[in-house]
């Protein structure tokens, strides 16, 4: 890496803790915002997968602020278990995601503190809602359409990248018999026949695909690209070594695919693709105003998924290919719709352009960034590495 581009990167990472540093603090209970201007509410998913980049920063302010965040959650969480969408907000309910990042973000935090039985009560509790979210009483749990970060896009079912994070907190508590059985049933093909018997399972292994479906229910499934959720199945171990090699060289073909055909200007993947068009059968008229292709949920591109996908590379041993995108959405990170801003951490692109159209100052575009260099310097992912060890061991 050239003297330049470290100095550009140090200059963003600098910028990043500025970001993180101004959110820190909302106007709901001193609770952290979720951006800058545009979201003063400390909304749960966006501060728990932050958590892997307030970590990286060893900045006592964010830790705190992290310990505070975990521990609201768990005054409002439910009586059954479930956590709440919004931090101070017990009766915002109906998030599928918040609930195993929480988990996942109790276990990145109590290892990075040093404290093992942090909020165990809390963490019980909500192991036991997630264990009663299968509808077959088996491992994968299942979900509603708009139910996760997505909240424009149908995910209907079991859901790749609800059961990743599933897998992923299983795996850092000890759970290694459920976290083995997940995995199993998650290795298992959809279904493509009309009928299905009633010994066959579905699975969200894709045929003839090395990548995984982003969600499956019966006989329906979407074999569309979800990047965050592969990204995390390779990441915590779901995904071997051979599959998450194989799901890499995927994308990168694809994505070259994309830029010859202008669908995609930058060297950085989508969110979700091939772009759901309004003539397809998985189209909803809904998408009309909040989701249409390449746009937002439906083939944006977001700063903290590719963060995400860079740590996924990292994991994979791909180190040129992550320095050569970490590189790129460096310069993402520069863009902004407000010109009074250095560096903008956008909420999300518009892949054909590069226009960054979500909300400035971002927490979890600055914080995964921060993870993101964090990997691509040390060649590890923190957390993830721990994961990925206990994996499979059931």
């Amino acid at each position: 890496m050239t003297v330049r581009n470290q100095q550009r990167i140090n200059e963003a990472k600098r910028a990043a803790l500025e970001v993180l540093l101004h959110n820190a603090q909302g106007p709901f209970s001193g609770l952290p915002r979720t951006a800058g201007w545009g979201y003063p509410e400390p909304y749960t998913r966006d501060l728990m997968i932050s958590i892997l980049g307030f970590a990286a920063t060893d900045n006592k302010i964010l830790l705190e602020s992290t310990r505070k965040v975990l521990e609201t959650l768990a005054l409002n969480q439910t009586q059954r278990g479930l956590i709440p969408s919004i931090v101070h907000d017990k009766n915002d309910l109906g998030a599928s995601d918040t609930t195993p990042l929480f988990l996942l973000g109790l276990g990145i935090f109590r290892l990075k503190m040093k404290e093992p039985v942090f909020l165990q009560e809390a963490a019980e509790k909500a192991m036991k809602w997630m264990e009663y979210q299968s509808p077959e009483d088996r491992f994968l749990v299942a979900q509603q359409p708009t139910s996760d970060w997505r909240d424009e896009q149908w995910v209907l079912g079991y859901g790749l990248y609800v059961n990743t994070l599933v897998h992923g907190y299983l795996c850092l508590y000890g759970q290694a018999e459920r976290a083995t059985g997940l995995k199993k049933e998650m290795s298992g093909f959809t279904v493509t026949s009309r009928h299905l018997q009633k010994h066959i399972h579905e699975g969200l292994v894709v045929r003839h695909k090395p990548y995984y479906a982003c969600w499956s229910y019966k006989v329906l499934s979407s074999e569309r690209f979800d990047l965050l959720g592969n990204s995390l199945a390779i990441l915590t171990g779901i995904a071997s070594p051979s599959r998450s090699a194989a799901i890499i060289a995927w994308v990168e073909k694809e994505c070259r695919a994309m830029m010859h055909s202008g669908l995609l200007s930058l060297d950085l993947p989508p969110n979700f693709f091939p772009f759901i068009q309004p003539t397809d059968k998985d189209w909803h008229e809904r998408y009309c105003v909040f989701n249409q292709p390449g746009h937002y949920h439906n083939g944006g591109i977001w700063p903290f998924v590719c963060a995400i996908y860079i740590a996924a590379l990292v994991a994979a041993k791909k180190y040129r290919l992550a320095k050569r995108k970490l590189l790129v959405l460096t310069q993402v990170n520069e863009q902004s719709r407000s010109s009074q801003v250095s560096f903008g951490f956008n909420e999300w692109v518009t892949p054909q352009h590069g226009k960054p159209m979500g909300q400035d100052w971002q927490t979890w575009s600055a914080s995964l960034y921060l993870y993101a260099c964090q990997c691509v310097e040390e060649k590890k992912t923190p957390y993830f590495d721990a994961i990925r060890q206990n994996s499979g061991k059931g």
